[in-house]
């Protein structure tokens, strides 16, 4: 069942962000985020944009949501969108479930443009954007720099 965030799946949350913090590149936080300030995030994120969980039988195994792409004035009809999944729920199409809902209520928002950074390499991400027409506007080479390695990041953006 996907639906909108609730402040006490802050907890859940954690648990799948914090696991791409501490043992992937897609992340580039390098510090986990403690509940208090996932929670903090959720209320912010939640005051203007769709912030939604896959929840299956009582376990909330993904999330996805949109917000601010830049705060200056001139960018406030762009967002950009986040997607996590818990590990063992990957490439079963709960990504694309996510993102399409997602969408559905981006484009209720008088939103414009909508973009994803993605730390290269991510297959399974880069096509899930492409799938929905998502186009690569960007490439920025060794941008990051986490676990000793410096880190590419590809930008694609959807026109709506």
């Amino acid at each position: 069942m996907i639906r909108a965030v609730d402040i006490h799946d802050a907890s859940a949350i954690c648990d799948i962000y914090n696991y791409y913090i501490g043992n992937t590149i897609i992340s580039f936080e390098e510090v986990p985020v403690s509940i208090n300030e996932m929670e903090e995030r959720i209320r912010k994120i939640t005051s203007r944009f769709p912030w939604l969980v896959w929840e299956a039988e009582d376990e909330l195994i993904g999330y996805a949501y949109v917000n601010t792409w830049k705060e200056r004035s001139a960018y406030r009809f762009s967002v950009e969108d986040s997607i996590y999944l818990k590990q063992g729920y990957t490439g079963q199409g709960r990504g694309r479930e996510l993102l399409k809902m997602l969408l559905e209520q981006v484009k209720k928002l008088n939103i414009h443009a909508v973009v994803a950074g993605i730390a290269l390499p991510n297959e399974r991400s880069v096509r899930l954007h492409e799938r929905f027409g998502f186009t690569k506007i960007a490439h920025f080479n060794e941008i990051g720099f986490k676990f000793n390695q410096w880190l590419n990041v590809g930008y694609y953006e959807l026109l709506l």
